[in-house]
């Protein structure tokens, strides 16, 4: 039986095993602090231990509860949104120090050139996020006008 465990701030695919009438917890994968069961993750678990069967759909659905959960959207002193901000802050700050002629200068093009896929997939998920926001304005009150407001110091 595989389930996702949390141990402190991270998470960890874990399956139960029957040896010698006791139970032990074989540890599939450590999912870390932002949990996501991807494709590379059942990869590596089938590489690693062939022979468990896991149903993988229930793990994702059972992960996804616990993030859920984990999310408390309504408060904003709660650790996973002031994490979020915080991570939000970090990338803002980061991306503002990347000019396009480091870019140039790159040893690698490969790595220039994944560099800029990954700017193109963020801007696409930053206004996806952005649409679904504005899009709920009645649940989120003026949400986007109050953080225009700040971000442009009024």
């Amino acid at each position: 039986m595989a389930f996702v465990r949390r141990k402190g701030k991270a998470f960890f695919l874990v399956h139960n095993v029957r040896r010698g009438g006791k139970v032990q917890q074989i540890h599939l994968a450590r999912l870390g602090m932002r949990a996501r069961i991807t494709d590379d993750v059942v990869r590596q678990v089938a590489k690693k231990h062939p022979f468990v069967e896991l149903n993988w759909k229930a793990l994702r659905e059972q992960l996804n509860g616990q993030l859920s959960q984990q999310m408390e959207l309504a408060d904003p002193n709660s650790p996973a949104i002031q994490g979020l901000v915080g991570t939000l802050r970090a990338l803002n700050l980061d991306l503002a120090d990347l000019f396009p002629p480091l870019l140039k200068f790159s040893e690698s093009p490969v790595v220039a050139q994944e560099l800029l896929v990954q700017l193109r997939l963020l801007q696409s998920t930053i206004q996806v996020k952005l649409d679904q926001f504005d899009r709920g304005r009645g649940r989120f009150g003026s949400t986007s006008q109050a953080a225009s407001q700040v971000l442009l110091g009024r």
